[in-house]
């Protein structure tokens, strides 16, 4: 059973940082692209990130570039998503997304939620002083 954990949220202030990790479970990420998205209260979920199956491209959302970085270990079957410069407004849910694709167009373009298939349960991030 393919399966995506989430973890590394937490509570955090402003400006600081935070690294949430994506394991892979019943599958092997290398074939996979991996999306990170977010959802806070009241507001539609948004992507942040992607990165293709070889980490080769990764592509970012206005909200997340210069602060976030996405990057992956695939001997570990794990994604990850650094966090720095954290605002009030990254508070949200956090998720990891896979879509088995080894081409870069999985990642090109908007960072949306119908290109990806499995999802994980979500993490927590709230970021308050």
């Amino acid at each position: 059973q393919l399966q995506l954990v989430e973890s590394g949220g937490g509570l955090v202030q402003p400006g600081g940082s935070l690294t949430l990790s994506c394991v892979a479970s019943g599958f092997t990420l290398d074939n996979y692209a991996i999306g990170w998205f977010r959802q806070a209260p009241g507001k539609e979920r948004e992507g942040v990130s992607c990165i293709s199956s070889s980490g080769g491209y990764i592509g970012y959302e206005d909200s997340a570039k210069g602060r976030f970085t996405a990057s992956r270990d695939n001997a570990k079957n794990t994604a990850y998503l650094q966090m720095n410069s954290l605002k009030p407004e990254d508070t949200a849910v956090y998720y990891c997304a896979a879509v088995m694709g080894t081409s870069d167009f999985y990642c090109a373009g908007a960072v949306t939620a119908r290109r990806f298939d499995d999802w994980g349960q979500g993490t927590q991030v709230t970021v308050s002083s």
